[in-house]
């Protein structure tokens, strides 16, 4: 087990004084299978009163607005955060038991339709139906078409934005984490697989000391369900694990993003993240 302390502080400068912005935060970690959240907070500059509450996918989300003119909008969100290695427990479900599970519950069925982030190029759902039809069932299935997108494509930044979609992912075979998870999803969703985007952070360091500070990221996951839910991280090729912090969960980037609003003022704006995780035991 290990305890782990997240700063996230994020934001955006504005070119001009900004009159009204109306925002909504998803930064803080949920307790969960695998983790333990002791302490979390939000604080926001200019000072704002917010309102928190759960969404439908069960992220936490700050709502608040400031009304006060300003030129820089600081969020800085702290948590500390116990998480042990997850169980990845071997699942003997078949390829014809899946669709009556998939078909069980709301939140399976939820996760088998594309959205316009995740909806795979031909090539890739032909990927993943070539390795769907080599596999003993869909468990095996799920993380042979993970690890095939993660090693088909390059880690980089700059070539994608926050609004790319899997297929212009994939044209590119390059991307971050948000785009590979796009494209991982696509992968499973189109042979049947119920899968879902997971938000939070990964401590870049396995062998960490205790006290030591890193400079991190948040970062995206999948979890795909095959008679149970399942994580894996197809950027780096590993399951689930005590570096892994989850934030939020939902169909794709759009239902977890960090930070997002509207706001009256100057056009331009610029968005600044910086991350440090601190391995404290």
């Amino acid at each position: 087990m290990k305890r782990l302390r997240i700063t996230h502080r994020t934001g955006f400068s504005y070119a001009g004084e900004v009159t009204a912005s109306y925002n909504e935060a998803r930064m803080l970690p949920v307790s969960a299978d695998g983790q333990f959240v002791l302490h979390s907070q939000l604080d926001i500059s200019p000072v704002s009163s917010k309102h928190t509450y759960v969404d439908y996918w069960g992220t936490r989300v700050s709502s608040f607005e400031i009304l006060t003119p300003h030129r820089e909008l600081v969020l800085t969100a702290t948590s500390l955060v116990e998480v042990r290695d997850r169980e990845h427990s071997v699942t003997t479900t078949g390829w014809d038991d899946l669709p009556t599970l998939a078909a069980a519950r709301v939140e399976y069925i939820e996760q088998l339709s594309q959205t316009r982030l995740t909806a795979p190029p031909a090539e890739v759902s032909e990927l993943a139906a070539r390795i769907a039809a080599e596999s003993v069932g869909p468990c095996a299935a799920a993380e042979a078409i993970c690890r095939a997108v993660g090693e088909s494509m390059e880690y980089m930044q700059g070539v994608t934005g926050v609004h790319s979609t899997a297929a212009e992912a994939w044209t590119e075979r390059k991307g971050v984490c948000q785009d590979i998870t796009h494209v991982a999803l696509g992968a499973l969703r189109s042979v049947g697989i119920p899968a879902r985007y997971v938000s939070g952070y990964l401590h870049p360091k396995p062998d960490a000391v205790v006290g030591e500070t890193v400079t991190g990221e948040s970062h995206a996951w999948i979890e795909w369900f095959c008679g149970e839910w399942h994580g894996w991280d197809p950027t780096n090729l590993i399951p689930i694990g005590d570096r892994h912090v989850l934030v939020g969960r939902g169909r794709d980037y759009t239902d977890v993003s960090p930070l997002r609003g509207v706001y009256a003022g100057p056009f331009r704006s610029n968005l600044f993240v910086k991350v440090e995780i601190t391995r404290e035991s």
